[in-house]
């Protein structure tokens, strides 16, 4: 049995202990020729990690934030983009292309910018963008800027020049987006939310990467307006919408078992509504092809351009009837029949008609704030997130190489924090070393998920901005509405008892250095 087979609390009771430790491991580097920063593949893992656990978690689980069982819920609602019909990364490159050209074309953007491209890697959801400084970044729960994910174009910028432009990392409250995540009015801040919006980070960082590339004077906060009206442009020109028609196959992914949800609530004897911002005929379009010609028989209530989220809050827009042709009806609208499709109208004349409230009612969408947020503190429905992102990085965490990282990452934070008391200059020196050890390993962590911002949901070490909002305003989240084919109309969702910080936890590795009297992290024998 080598030495660093004994248990952490066994060896580092003092500062002798901890050289000797020290002094082991590296002598367990030289035995087995590791380098001095582990890389990805070495065999250091096996050896050093206890493999906490060899339960993957299933891509396809449906998680609570807040306990809700299904059998409370009679009336299921949902939106229709990246909820009922998901959309291949097609989508995202024409969006890119044609707002690129309304720029070039309509707002006299110079020429060049039609070397540019959609990266369909470059970003993630949720990022945060200042209009004045045109930087892009990734801020957590705290309004804490993650350092190494700032970037001014298609680059990083330096951690140095971020800490002196923002005083530090910090993002005050008044500079924050505002509740729908819109830079507004006396915010330098606007939030990408929507799945839409990864086509317009990546046209935003590319103009702004051609005329820093090319020494053009630009002021950012035209370059942001005018991004933002090519890109919503594409929606409200219908651009969008016929090129989707045109070619279905091509930019709707079939295969997330929508159909099958829904004829299996349908056949429970749930009611069901769809309220979606899209036009009639793209969503009659999309559903012909994902459900089938009689789609409309499954719905109690179908309402197109919602103008969601002022469809939640504004109480002056009666709903109108549309016909299958398009044509307005002038007639005032005493009650929503099954099988008549109606646009605008507000949430306030929804519950009045309908009589659905309260806890009942279970609504699905992708926007955190403009589907879910108001339904969850006004009005008290349930909501679910649809997150299409969680299955990929569930894989990504899934992976043996994430496990042992995540695992030493956590192993060697606990052993920095019980350590660092130890203040005489040897101490400190293997206390340091651990210290840029761990920053490595950071980024390496980061990276597994995204090279540029990380993993959609988590910081370094907190939850993102994006990851607060989805716990506050979601009561359950998952990858698709297919995850719901694998529980009955009557399961109870339960969200995990995690500890609080001052709690005691059931593994003494998660309690802070102050919390236990005796530090222990288990190093068990590979040999």
């Amino acid at each position: 049995m080598t030495p660093l087979s004994l248990s952490f609390s066994s060896l580092l009771k003092n500062k002798d202990s901890l050289q000797k430790f020290f002094n082991c491991y590296n002598a367990f580097q030289a035995q087995h020729d590791l380098p001095r920063y582990f890389g990805n593949r070495t065999p250091w893992k096996k050896a050093l990690i206890p493999v906490i656990s060899k339960n993957s978690v299933n891509p396809d689980t449906i998680f609570a934030n807040n306990e809700m069982s299904l059998g409370d819920i009679e009336i299921y609602g949902f939106d229709y983009d990246y909820t009922l019909a998901f959309y291949s990364r097609h989508l995202h490159t024409l969006i890119f292309n044609i707002a690129r050209d309304i720029l070039i074309q309509e707002h006299r953007y110079p020429e060049g910018l039609r070397e540019y491209e959609y990266i369909p890697n470059f970003v993630v959801r949720g990022l945060h963008y200042d209009v004045q400084k045109a930087l892009l970044m990734k801020i957590d729960a705290f309004h804490y800027i993650q350092l190494g994910t700032v970037y001014r174009g298609l680059h990083p910028v330096p951690d140095k020049e971020v800490i002196a432009m923002y005083d530090g990392c910090h993002v005050p409250l008044e500079n924050m987006s505002d509740f729908y995540g819109k830079s507004s009015h006396g915010h330098t801040m606007k939030q990408f939310m929507d799945i839409f919006s990864l086509p317009e980070m990546n046209l935003l960082c590319s103009v702004n990467d051609y005329f820093m590339k090319h020494n053009i004077d630009y002021e950012p906060v035209h370059l942001y307006k005018d991004v933002k009206e090519a890109i919503g442009d594409v929606h409200v020109k219908g651009i969008m919408y016929r090129a989707v028609e045109a070619d279905i196959e091509n930019y709707i992914s079939y295969g997330q078992q929508t159909h099958a949800v829904l004829k299996k609530l349908y056949e429970d004897g749930k009611k069901m509504f769809l309220i979606t911002n899209s036009p009639f005929d793209f969503v009659d379009r999309g559903m012909n092809y994902i459900v089938g010609k009689d789609w409309r028989d499954l719905f109690d209530i179908v309402i197109v351009q919602a103008d969601k989220p002022g469809f939640f809050n504004d109480r002056r827009k009666p709903f109108r009837r549309v016909t299958d042709k398009g044509v307005l009806h002038w007639d005032r609208i005493h009650k929503l029949e099954k099988g008549k499709i109606y646009k605008q109208g507000n949430l306030y004349e929804f519950l009045r008609l309908t009589g659905w409230r309260g806890s009942k009612v279970l609504y699905f969408g992708d926007h955190i704030y403009s589907d879910l947020a108001d339904l969850t503190l006004k009005h008290g429905w349930r909501t679910g997130a649809i997150i299409p992102e969680l299955r990929k990085e569930i894989k990504i965490m899934n992976t043996e190489e994430c496990v042992h990282l995540m695992t030493w990452l956590q192993g060697l934070t606990g052993l920095i924090e019980h350590m660092q008391v130890h203040r005489d200059p040897a101490s400190q020196a293997v206390v340091q070393e651990w210290i840029e050890e761990r920053e490595a390993m950071r980024s390496q962590t980061k990276d597994i998920f995204n090279g540029q911002f990380g993993s959609l949901f988590r910081t370094y070490h907190n939850p993102t901005y994006f990851s607060r909002r989805l716990s506050r305003f979601a009561d359950i989240y998952m990858a698709s509405l297919s995850c719901l084919l694998n529980y009955d109309f009557h399961h109870t969702f339960f969200p995990r008892r995690t500890p609080l910080q001052h709690e005691s936890p059931f593994w003494p590795e998660q309690t802070s250095a102050g919390a236990l009297k005796m530090p222990f992290i288990p190093l068990h024998n590979h040999n």
